[in-house]
């Protein structure tokens, strides 16, 4: 069993946010956490976007899908009531969330998360863009896996998510967009990126050491060598 630690914390901003990477403009109520030098990061640049956020209120549920996750965020935001910061929910990965929800099963208010999670999940997929950015996906990389597209345009494309397949660049179907959003899932789902980050990796290191691996993958999937 993996052990569940909060080591990394997002903060829901209450003002206009600009992630000091990438320079996007977050808006207002922007999920963030700081690196090391204290620059605010939207979770696109932190890494952390292939999270799904489990509110507080079912202690056994977050327990369990903490035990199931590599990596995973304190999500907190600031009371003005009580000038503190107070603990919203977590960010885990999903095969953990829902390995925590077939245990919790028999639990009716889990059910019900799960429902709601579902249909908030597809009410913000807009099905036409998505399948417009997997036939990208596709056609640049012809050898991944059939089907990953889909997943992956999936991933990407959640409105509202600041992933990177909601960018400007993204819309077009930009192959720069689709390349990043293809070695995200590679840098998540293929090497041991998340278990760096939680024993305490920075994002440098970490990305340093799972590079050769990537750009494998990468090759392969492009052109089937």
């Amino acid at each position: 069993m993996k052990g569940f630690t909060y080591e990394i914390t997002v903060f829901i901003s209450g003002r206009e946010s600009t992630c000091d990477e990438c320079r996007e403009t977050l808006g207002t109520s922007a999920w963030i956490t700081l690196d090391s030098d204290k620059r605010a990061l939207c979770l696109s640049c932190a890494d952390l976007d292939h999270l799904v956020f489990l509110p507080s209120g079912d202690a056994a549920l977050t327990r369990r899908a903490g035990k199931y996750s590599t990596l995973s965020a304190v999500v907190v935001k600031w009371s003005k009531s009580r000038k503190r910061y107070e603990r919203q929910g977590i960010l885990v990965e999903e095969q953990a969330l829902e390995k925590a929800e077939e245990e919790c099963l028999n639990d009716a208010d889990a059910r019900a998360l799960k429902r709601a999670r579902a249909t908030e999940k597809r009410a913000v997929i807009d099905e036409q863009f998505v399948a417009g950015f997997a036939g990208t996906i596709r056609k640049n990389y012809p050898r991944m896996p059939q089907g990953l597209e889909k997943v992956i345009a999936n991933h990407a494309c959640q409105k509202y998510s600041g992933r990177v397949g909601r960018t400007q660049a993204a819309k077009q179907f930009d192959d720069g967009a689709v390349f990043l959003a293809v070695k995200a899932h590679i840098r998540h789902a293929k090497t041991n990126y998340d278990e760096l980050l939680a024993r305490g990796y920075d994002r440098a290191s970490a990305r340093s050491t799972v590079d050769d691996k990537i750009q494998q993958i990468l090759e392969l999937w492009g052109s089937g060598k």
